[in-house]
């Protein structure tokens, strides 16, 4: 049901680089019933889906490391990041998205995956919705190196890693993508390793 505090809005394409940066001019009713005129500039990249692969028999997940340019130019020293295998939709569901991603990326092949709830990463400034999953491997699966896709240059190296390993490098700050804390959480809570 549409926002009756919300009216009056007009968009303006600012980018439609790589992805399109929006700037919306609304008008937003206060708690006292008056009107104001706010902009807001809104990041646009699409959908996304993520998964964190894990072994209960091993006690082991499966993690990317890759570089990212934005965290680099923010203080990553080195810019590079581990975290859960992801991907934006590109018309997929998210399902059909995280299996396709984890063989690029990983190497691995599965089928079954849970979806284990979605979320809006950063509200303030970009639209997109990432539903997280969690998918058991085991080395039956490895069908190749993984790395990631050829004409997405992602570089990707895979990390297999023990589960209280990689939770450990939670709070060494060793890993601090939001998705991959979330995901590595709910494996703990729900003790699936």
């Amino acid at each position: 049901m549409p926002n009756k505090k919300v009216k009056n809005i007009k968009r303006e394409i600012l980018s439609d680089n790589w992805y399109t940066l929006n700037k919306y001019t609304f008008e937003y009713q206060k708690p006292d019933g008056t009107w104001e005129t706010q902009q807001r500039e809104a990041y646009d990249r699409g959908n996304g889906a993520a998964i964190l692969l894990y072994n209960a028999n091993k006690g082991t997940v499966v993690l990317t490391k890759q570089f990212r340019m934005p965290t680099y130019v923010n203080g990553n020293v080195d810019g590079m990041m581990i975290e859960v295998c992801a991907g934006l939709l590109d018309g997929d569901n998210p399902a059909d998205c995280v299996r396709k991603e984890t063989e690029e990326e990983t190497g691995y092949k599965i089928s079954n995956v849970k979806k284990v709830m979605q979320t809006y990463m950063s509200p303030g400034s970009v639209t997109e919705i990432l539903y997280l999953f969690v998918g058991e491997y085991d080395e039956s699966m490895k069908v190749s190196e993984g790395g990631g896709a050829e004409d997405e240059t992602e570089n990707i190296e895979v990390l297999e890693l023990n589960f209280e390993k990689a939770m450990d490098m939670i709070s060494t700050g060793e890993i601090n993508d939001s998705k991959t804390i979330m995901l590595l959480q709910y494996a703990k809570l729900n003790a699936l390793v």
